[in-house]
C-alpha cells in the first residue's frame, strides 16, 4: 500500500477501508494524552467529524497554546521541514494542512504497527 495521500478525506477512506479508522483514533487520543492536551475522540465519531474536530483543536492551539501545539508536533512525530514548508494565507489553512500532516503521521504508525506485527 502506497501512503500517499492527497488529503484527509482520501487519507481517512483508506483508515476506513483497511479497517485502521478506529486504530487511528486511539492513537490519536494516545498521542494528545502525552502531549497533556485532554482531547477525547469518541468512538461513534464519524470519520469526517474527526478531521472537523481535529481541525478545530490544531487551530485553537496555534492561536491560544502555541508552546502545546509544538509540543503536540512533537510527540506525534511530524517532520519539522514539512511544517516549515505549508504555505498558506491565514491560520484556518495551516491548521488544516497540519491535521492533514497529523492523521497522515498517525496513520503511518498504526499501518506500521499493523503491517509489522503479523496480525
Amino acid at each position: 500500500m502506497v501512503l500517499n495521500f492527497a488529503n484527509s478525506t482520501e487519507l481517512i477512506q483508506s483508515a476506513t477501508k483497511n479497517k485502521l479508522y478506529l486504530k487511528m483514533v486511539a492513537q490519536l487520543e494516545k498521542d494528545f494524552g502525552l502531549a497533556n492536551i485532554p482531547m477525547e475522540f469518541s468512538v461513534d465519531l464519524e470519520p469526517m467529524e474527526l478531521k472537523t474536530v481535529l481541525h478545530e483543536k490544531i487551530y485553537v492551539l496555534i492561536l491560544e497554546k502555541f508552546s502545546d501545539y509544538l509540543n503536540l508536533l512533537y510527540i506525534i512525530d511530524v517532520p519539522e521541514r514539512v511544517v516549515k514548508s505549508i504555505v498558506a494565507t491565514d491560520v484556518v489553512e495551516v491548521a488544516e494542512q497540519v491535521s492533514f500532516l497529523i492523521l497522515k503521521r498517525e496513520f503511518q504508525k498504526v499501518w506500521l504497527r499493523q503491517k509489522y506485527s503479523g496480525s
